[in-house]
């Protein structure tokens, strides 16, 4: 297990032990160390609530990550996922819900590292690398409720 990796959950069960193990062969892959990561599976109108706050967006995510980290290779943040929203996605792309879980917790570890999709460019950089790890690391993040 990570040390300094917390999961956070209330209103699904996800499975704890494979995000442990997603996030640790990322690591292996990317060469990163850990300061501090904690992921929280939250509901929209909490989401919706923090990007208002924190970004000054009045629409719907599934995902919002804050990088704390000043150093490259250093990841020190927090990844926020709306399982509602998960849930919605995985209808509309017509995918299972923990591979859509196992998406967004990759999306936001790559934020950590760096990644943006703030622009075409970077976008298309971004989603060919999350899609990369996506079809690599097809854990089960979703475990039931």
């Amino acid at each position: 297990m990570i040390k300094n990796l917390r999961v956070y959950s209330e209103d699904i069960y996800v499975n704890k032990r494979a995000i442990h193990s997603l996030i640790s062969d990322i690591k292996q892959d990317y060469d990163f160390a850990i300061k501090s990561l904690s992921i929280s599976f939250i509901k929209s109108d909490e989401l919706l609530e923090i990007n208002r706050k924190f970004l000054g967006h009045n629409y719907e995510t599934d995902v919002i990550t804050f990088n704390y980290s000043n150093q490259k290779k250093i990841i020190d943040g927090e990844i926020l996922i709306s399982f509602e929203e998960a849930k919605l996605n995985s209808k509309k792309y017509n995918v299972a819900f923990g591979r859509e879980l196992n998406r967004l917790v990759i999306h936001g570890l790559l934020h950590l590292l760096d990644f943006d999709d703030k622009n075409i460019e970077s976008k298309k950089i971004m989603k060919k690398e999350e899609n990369k790890l996506v079809n690599r690391y097809n854990f089960t993040l979703f475990a039931g409720k």
